[in-house]
């Protein structure tokens, strides 16, 4: 088990110029996921709910890092108007491999990344998102092309009911075996929270990969996955969030591979 740190950011400068001081602190942060802060997808109901949905300003960056830190270097700060942090426990054989199985994720053959099954032609649409299923409003700003084009990762945080969590693994399973992986969907982190600076509470974080929002949206409008989603994902939570997000490159020699 490797203990992995989970940042939340709000910027004081530009995301090019905090992710050169990044790139510039010695010894070298190495984090494993760089991100954009896109949009909330679910917000919490009850854990962290006001640190999570009302910082002083956006949050700006996702940052993943090994090892168990609780902040950022000293140099960064004044970088940086606000932060929240959680650690978890993450299987020594996810991170071991994870550099490549997440460039071989965001830079994909056009063969690796599945065709759309189909779900977006005539989607039933609901309110809200926050049963994960796809609401008018997510539809609408998916397809109005609003958001980042390519692939998305997105940031859950879970809360499970007591009792409940072999329920949601069927979920977990179902996700792996079909309902998400036949639309490129991919839980490539998962672990179990150690710690965290925002409210107490939370169980586990995962980070799941998709080729694009498209592929996303496809993946909710689905009948197959909103029967598994209702049946074993749902009932099991007592709160969770997901955070869309868009990772970005910090290159060894010369800047920022980033559309920011």
């Amino acid at each position: 088990m490797v203990v992995c740190s989970v940042f939340l950011l709000s910027l004081r400068t530009s995301i090019p110029n905090f992710l050169a001081a990044v790139r510039a602190t010695s010894p070298g942060l190495d984090p494993l996921v760089t991100a954009k802060v896109i949009r909330w997808i679910i917000t919490p109901t009850t854990l962290s709910k006001e640190t999570l949905l009302s910082p002083s300003s956006p949050w700006h960056i996702l940052l993943i890092l090994s090892g168990a830190l609780t902040t950022l270097p000293e140099h960064l700060q004044p970088l940086i108007e606000n932060q929240g942090s959680i650690q978890a426990g993450v299987p020594s054989k996810l991170i071991s491999t994870f550099a490549t199985t997440n460039h071989n994720l965001l830079h994909p053959s056009p063969a690796d990344v599945p065709p759309l099954t189909g779900s977006l032609a005539d989607p039933k649409t609901t309110p809200s998102a926050q049963a994960l299923e796809l609401s008018g409003e997510l539809r609408d700003w998916i397809s109005g092309g609003k958001g980042p084009r390519g692939s998305v990762s997105m940031l859950n945080l879970l809360a499970f009911k007591h009792g409940r969590k072999d329920q949601y693994l069927e979920y977990g399973k179902a996700f792996a075996k079909s309902i998400g992986s036949k639309r490129g969907g991919v839980a490539k982190i998962i672990g179990k929270v150690t710690s965290e600076s925002c409210d107490d509470g939370w169980d586990e974080v995962a980070l799941a990969h998709y080729p694009s929002l498209e592929h996303f949206a496809d993946m909710l409008a689905g009948e197959d996955y909103q029967a598994v989603n209702k049946r074993s994902r749902v009932g099991s939570l007592r709160d969770t969030c997901i955070l869309c997000t868009s990772e970005v490159e910090i290159e060894v020699c010369g800047g920022v591979k980033a559309n920011l």
